[in-house]
């Protein structure tokens, strides 16, 4: 399965490097695969491959944790309470229409350009998945289960640990896999916001000095990585569901 899975990127990697080989393409504006392994080898051995990798990953990380909580809370007061859903979510869904680079000028003014607003600004793009998929966990869970469990004589907290946390789990792992993809992309526009690294400093680095390899390799070690954290999340929910009867089987 693992070699089947990497057939589709050596497949475009070696399409791509035969084509700048045979000057299909201008190198100049693609360079070749091998010639960003290149930079990214020199930045490396230089060390700041690490500074600027690390640097987003600490970003993505307080900014997916901060807006998981912040989601899983209102997300469950939400999904529970009619009246709230009332109270909260139309105003809610109308803030998920803003488009992220709207909020980097008022995060800067409020929190000027330091972690705080970078993270916040991801924190804002990981909150909408996670929550809407927490309300909708919670509101899926069939009315039956839980009439079953009050037959029980289960108390509330009960109701919650036994039938809707297990009942919603699904699609609450589902919003954080989603909530963690939004946050890679909320940290591109996190780190316009005056930053002097991170791979989306590389991005706007390698468009000031004319180097698409640069560009390149920024954005191909955004799909490592984010790759990487979203394979940790699909082990984490597959052993979580370990007890689910799922259509397609190994």
């Amino acid at each position: 399965m693992i070699s089947l899975s990497l057939l589709l990127p050596f497949l475009l990697v070696t399409g791509w490097e035969t084509a700048v080989r045979f000057g299909w393409t201008d190198s100049h504006l693609l360079p070749a695969p091998s010639a960003i392994l290149q930079t990214i080898w020199a930045m490396g051995a230089d060390g700041s491959l690490w500074q600027h990798t690390g640097i987003t990953l600490y970003r993505i990380f307080w900014g997916f944790i901060w807006g998981t909580i912040i989601a899983v809370v209102l997300g469950s007061i939400v999904g529970m309470s009619r009246k709230a859903e009332t109270f909260f979510d139309p105003t809610i869904q109308a803030i998920r229409a803003i488009p992220s680079l709207a909020w980097v000028p008022l995060f800067i003014l409020w929190l000027g350009i330091g972690e705080g607003a970078k993270i916040t600004l991801i924190a804002v793009g990981v909150f909408f998945p996670v929550y809407l998929n927490t309300i909708g966990g919670i509101q899926s869970v069939d009315r039956k289960l839980i009439e079953v469990g009050r037959a029980y004589g289960l108390s509330t907290f009960a109701l919650v640990k036994r039938i809707i946390l297990p009942a919603s789990l699904p699609s609450f792992l589902v919003g954080l896999r989603s909530g963690l993809g939004l946050g890679w992309m909320f940290v591109v526009a996190a780190e316009l916001m005056g930053a002097s690294e991170g791979l989306g400093y590389l991005l706007v680095m390698g468009q000031n000095t004319l180097r698409p390899d640069t560009i390149l390799a920024s954005i191909i070690l955004f799909a490592i990585l984010g790759k990487i954290t979203d394979t940790f999340l699909k082990k984490l929910q597959k052993r979580a569901l370990h007890w689910q009867d799922k259509v397609i089987q190994k």
